[in-house]
């Protein structure tokens, strides 16, 4: 049987600590780097990344969409990047933020997760918008291949509040993600009971307030918004503090500044993973 995700993530988190390194090449790093705002620039974004990463980190994350808009070139890139941290034995936690119904959910699913899947990842992250139910491709194949399943519930962007936190229908003064949160528990407590499932969420540590009972989850978060968004360790620390041992915080324009120079780069990497590891990880 396939080790599952969160089985393989506690191994990292062990060894490295919970930091994940956000791999997104915007136009304008890609130019601040010196590497031009092109498919062949992207490419030698990728070597850089991968060789700072290795043995300084255990999970990466790259956006799809910084890839996607260099065209067949870049989802080559990412492809190849994708794998290649893979076989470093990094965890890739795919950031394509995909959703839909029926058969295009299918399709998705076989594009991300499990064997023969061209752009396979350990984890790629989801929207609920078309609802928990409409993601039964993604929960099963996710499940069975031994990977995650990561719905954004609270994302780290401000405008993001009136949908998340309006109230869900038929749930008695029960916020949008926090109904979002009870039914992650209720997939997981029927796919893995006893411990961590395949599904887990996007909780951004930017906005505190109101709370959320994250330890009833009973899953792994991902949390984005650290550095360039404003949020820091200790507000890591301080959101999570139910469950410490569950949260994935990422990274990424704060530490690419450090770039193009690798040393510096893993240098970088390397003291935000200390942080993070201080304050997380007993």
């Amino acid at each position: 049987m396939t080790d599952s995700f969160a089985s393989r993530f506690a191994a990292i988190r062990a060894a490295h600590g919970p930091l994940v390194f956000g791999l997104d090449p915007s136009a304008d790093l890609l130019e601040a780097w010196g590497l031009g705002d092109s498919a062949d620039g992207l490419d030698r974004f990728a070597d850089v990344v991968l060789a700072a990463a290795g043995g300084t980190v255990g999970l990466v994350k790259p956006q799809s969409a910084f890839y996607e808009r260099h065209g067949w070139r870049g989802i080559r890139t990412l492809q190849r990047l994708v794998a290649s941290a893979r076989e470093a034995g990094l965890l890739v936690i795919l950031d394509v933020k995909r959703g839909d119904v029926g058969s295009t959910n299918d399709a998705y699913a076989e594009a991300y997760l499990g064997k023969g899947a061209p752009l396979a990842a350990d984890a790629i992250t989801v929207h609920p918008y078309l609802g928990v139910g409409a993601m039964g491709s993604f929960v099963s194949r996710a499940d069975e291949a031994g990977s995650c399943l990561l719905i954004v519930t609270r994302s780290s962007n401000p405008e993001g509040r009136e949908v998340q936190a309006a109230t869900a229908p038929g749930a008695a003064h029960m916020s949008v993600e926090q109904q979002l949160l009870q039914d992650i528990r209720a997939l997981n407590d029927r796919l893995a009971p006893g411990r961590l499932g395949p599904v887990g969420a996007v909780v951004g540590p930017t906005h505190m307030h109101p709370e959320l009972d994250l330890a009833a989850a009973n899953c792994l978060f991902l949390a984005p918004g650290v550095g360039a968004q404003g949020a820091t360790p200790a507000a890591v620390a301080a959101v999570f503090a139910s469950c410490p041992d569950r949260v994935m915080p990422s990274a990424s324009r704060s530490l690419l500044r450090a770039g193009p120079d690798v040393a510096r780069l893993r240098a970088a990497v390397a003291g935000l993973a200390t942080d993070f590891r201080s304050r997380l990880v007993s």
